[in-house]
């Protein structure tokens, strides 16, 4: 892939300029230098940007991805393997805790169509 602008880098990854710039402060991203007043991005700025917004949305916070950043250029898989068996471990909770909140609404909401005396109980819930 040829060189690009900031801009262009942003549109191929699917990200705004201020985020490609706050990956850039944060370390996760190289600032190139400045090449006629311009900084140019190749295909591995695209790589690591796309590798960065992939961990995101598997839920690794910043820290753990400038772990795997780091992974990636070592080849460590038993610490990769661990860090994504904690992670899963981490969303099987979050799961059970988003389950527990949905079956006790889904209560509250029967509950609620069922009686007409007294305060929603869905509302005095909220109030415990």
């Amino acid at each position: 892939m040829q060189s690009m602008t900031i801009g262009k880098l942003a549109r191929a990854t699917g990200v705004g300029v201020e985020t490609v710039r706050f990956y850039q402060r944060r370390g996760l991203l190289e600032t190139p230098p400045r090449d006629g007043g311009i900084r140019r991005y190749d295909s591995e700025d695209v790589r690591r940007l796309r590798f960065i917004r992939q961990a995101q949305a598997a839920g690794f916070t910043l820290g753990e991805i400038r772990e795997l950043l780091e992974l990636d250029a070592s080849d460590d898989r038993a610490r990769a393997r661990q860090m994504a068996s904690e992670r899963v471990a981490a969303l099987d909770s979050k799961i059970a805790e988003l389950r527990q909140a949905r079956d006790a609404l889904q209560r509250l909401a029967k509950e609620c169509a069922n009686s007409s005396m007294g305060p929603c109980p869905i509302l005095t819930s909220f109030d415990r």
